[in-house]
This record gives C-alpha cells, sequence and structure tokens, in this order.
C-alpha cells in the first residue's frame, strides 16, 4: 500500500454556488485516478489509455505491463472513507462482467489497428482519502 499526495484541482466555484454533493464525488474519483497512475508509470508500465469509452461503459486506465506481454485493465474506486465499504468491495460482480465486456471492445478496437495479441489482467485500484487528503492507494493485481 502507498500513500501518494495528489493535490485537488481548484474549483471554480462563484459565491452564489457551492459544490453539490456529486461535484465533490467527481472530484474525489478523479483524485483517486490521477493518483493510481504514477505508480504504474513507474514500475514501467506503459499507460495506453485512460477513462476509454464506448456505448457500454468506460474503463479507467489501460496499460501495458514492462515486458509488452500484458494488458491491464485497472478499475479505479476511490471512497472517503469504509463506512459503506472498502473500494474494492465495489467492484461486484456485475462491474467484472461488465469490464470483461469493456475489454473485449477495447481489444478489438485495438486489433483493427494491427495491434498485438496479447494476454489480460484485470487490477483493482482501490484508493481511500484520508483527513489529510492523501490518498492511500492499494494496488489488487490479477484481482479476477
Amino acid at each position: 500500500m502507498a500513500t501518494v499526495p495528489v493535490p485537488a484541482r481548484p474549483a471554480a466555484a462563484t459565491a452564489a454556488s457551492a459544490p453539490s454533493t456529486s461535484d465533490g464525488r467527481r472530484e474525489l474519483g478523479q483524485r483517486g485516478r490521477r493518483g493510481c497512475r504514477p505508480l504504474y508509470a513507474e514500475a514501467g508500465y506503459d499507460i495506453v489509455d485512460r477513462n476509454w469509452r464506448c456505448a457500454e461503459g468506460e474503463i479507467d486506465l489501460v496499460a501495458i505491463d514492462p515486458r509488452g506481454s500484458i494488458v491491464v485493465i485497472c478499475e479505479v474506486k476511490t471512497r472517503s472513507s469504509t463506512a459503506y465499504g472498502t473500494p474494492a468491495e465495489a467492484v461486484t460482480m456485475a462491474k467484472q462482467r461488465r469490464l470483461r465486456r469493456l475489454a473485449a471492445r477495447w481489444l478489438s478496437h485495438q486489433r483493427a489497428g494491427g495491434s498485438p495479441m496479447r494476454s489480460v489482467r484485470f487490477d483493482v485500484v482501490a484508493v481511500l482519502s484520508d483527513r489529510s487528503k492523501d490518498l492511500v492507494v492499494e494496488v489488487v493485481h490479477d484481482a479476477f
């Protein structure tokens, strides 16, 4: 587990509008995704896609392992507390099935462009924002 200081981005709020709860959750999720990228990059992974979207959903992060042989599909779950369970526990079986479908879609797009076949691994990056606003990041390799 690593603690990663990731500063919040300044909000563009006016005096008449306070940030909503959903804005706070969105910012927390964005901080979590930004916080996990350096861990993969520093470990030698090549980050090839972020927030990849199609009609079926979104993949948070796609990376190639340092040897170039494995595509890593990363689901990043960020929470401000464990009151409703850990971030990793939020990756339900339904979410795992959706990620598998999304990975197949992403891979088919890559193969259409001539990319080589690779093995696929699914990681879960569990991120907790502690009271100091630092991020505590745990990477679960080959989570499912």
